[in-house]
């Protein structure tokens, strides 16, 4: 069995290095995958040598280690692209700003216009060295004179000033990191405003909120151990899903309340949250908004991001505590597993366990796990729906946040990296294979801000890297020496 899975897991990683990362380095494919591989194959043999229970030091030592040979190796054998690859970025700008948009061809820009193109870039701003024009972008390349937010301010305005509303104007750090400006169409400035009623579109916002609340209210009463022949004799038996209902919709809709607000805040209109029910599984698969403008620079990317995860986890902890101090501790069985909310054994997660333990007090024990209360089993629901908004992969909030932190390019490595060390880790524990999988599906590639080059502060870096640890604590299991010293 571990052979196959060793074999699938290479076949994998090989075709994920080479579609993502084979055109961006002169490091050979196989020695990329090799190292990534490195974990897994010393993990194999050490299970099949010393028996399945590894170290942490085992687990640990050999991740951070290819992590760090992972990178070295990609930036020593990263290269400049030019021609089509530079064509290509500026189309992936487009259709990101507008990804369901028909392909636009600019118009062509005469003499007279290629003249008062670049009187919109002051040398002493942004010194132009060369003008391309593609099917659906013009792109300006040169020599940045001065701070980036000021150069991206400057040129909008004089572009503005030049064309109106004819081109949006992007400012994107290239691949051999020297940032240039990309004017795609502006496919809606000609079109009305929509109006905010229309935008946000409230009574389908309610009739999916109240669907959603039925679908939870069914699933939470089974979950409350109420039977479908029970609530064909007693209906009533049914209101005993509303406390996991709540509690799934309350984490669900802060969440995205979180985004909403934010969004509104930076003046980028968006859609108000919509659930989406299910009538089976967890009730429903979640909340989404949608917005309907381009993100104006990396700070908007990163508050609006960071705002969903934050927000439902403020929401999560003081439901999941009161929920696991309604629990009841139950002897652990042989076989335990993360998503079972009759026997949960809470060392699977650092986070969890200390919550555990902090509500259950001696009652935990190492030999007991915990038959979680509705409300309980929606708190680590959120946790878990946290955990996987804050993966640093593409179109995940963690993904836009590490965009936002460190840039497009360093994004798309850290999240070839983090997606590759989830299907190792799915090694030691297996419930993370199918998180592994669904990442796999999920492009690098991130939406660009419209300033895609103005660094973050201090203060932003700081809680970006605050929200990759919670991460952290909520996804990896518990060392044996914490363990210990909770006594579980």
């Amino acid at each position: 069995m571990t052979f196959w899975f060793l074999l699938l897991l290479g076949l994998i990683t090989y075709l994920m290095v080479q579609r993502s990362v084979a055109s961006m380095t002169r490091t050979p494919v196989w020695l990329l995958w090799l190292v990534l591989m490195t974990p897994a194959i010393l993990w194999s043999w050490r299970t099949a040598t010393y028996g399945p229970k590894l170290p942490p030091e085992w687990v640990i030592a050999p991740l951070v280690i290819s992590s760090l040979l992972y990178w070295l190796l990609f930036q020593l054998g990263r290269r400049t692209l030019k021609g089509t690859q530079t064509q290509t970025q500026a189309q992936e700008s487009q259709s990101a700003i507008n990804p369901t948009a028909e392909p636009v061809t600019v118009r062509p820009i005469e003499p007279t216009e290629e003249t008062q193109l670049r009187n919109c870039f002051p040398w002493s701003v942004y010194y132009i060295q060369n003008i391309e024009y593609r099917p659906q972008a013009v792109i300006c390349r040169g020599q940045l004179r001065i701070k980036a937010a000021e150069a991206y301010l400057r040129v909008k305005e004089n572009i503005e000033a030049q064309f109106g509303d004819r081109f949006l104007l992007i400012f994107q750090e290239g691949l051999n990191g020297k940032p240039f400006f990309v004017l795609v169409p502006n496919t809606q400035g000609a079109k009305p405003d929509v109006k905010q009623a229309q935008l946000t579109r409230p009574g389908l916002a309610l009739g999916l909120l109240f669907a959603t609340l039925v679908t939870t209210t069914i699933v939470g009463a089974r979950i409350a151990g109420v039977e479908p022949r029970m609530v064909q004799s007693n209906p009533n038996l049914l209101f005993s899903g509303l406390p996991y209902a709540f509690a799934l919709m309350t984490i669900l809709g802060i969440h995205e309340l979180g985004h909403y607000l934010t969004a509104r805040f930076y003046k980028i209109p968006s859609t108000l949250p919509y659930f989406i029910p299910m009538p089976f599984f967890l009730g429903t698969f979640g909340a989404f908004i949608q917005m309907r403008s381009p993100i104006p620079n990396r700070k908007a990317l990163f508050d609006v991001s960071i705002a969903g995860p934050l927000a439902g986890f403020v929401a999560t902890l003081p439901l999941l505590i009161w929920g696991l101090d309604h629990s009841q501790v139950v002897p652990l069985p042989e076989k335990t597993g993360l998503l079972n909310p009759d026997a949960l054994n809470p060392k699977y997660s650092i986070l969890v366990a200390l919550l555990s333990k902090l509500a259950l007090g001696s009652q935990l024990t190492a030999k007991s796990a915990i038959d979680l209360h509705p409300v309980a089993v929606a708190g680590f629901l959120g946790l878990i729906v946290t955990a996987l908004n804050l993966m640093p992969v593409g179109q995940l909030d963690g993904g836009h946040i590490i965009h936002a932190m460190f840039g497009q390019r360093t994004a798309i490595m850290i999240g070839q990296i983090s997606r590759l060390l989830l299907l190792l880790l799915s090694l030691v524990q297996s419930e993370f294979f199918l998180w592994a999988i669904i990442l796999l599906f999920i492009p690098l590639i991130d939406e660009p801000a419209l300033n895609d080059v103005t660094e973050l502060d201090n203060k932003r870096d700081i809680l970006g890297l605050l929200a990759m640890g919670l991460l952290v604590v909520i996804v990896l299991p518990v060392p044996e020496v914490l363990a210990r010293l909770l006594q579980i």
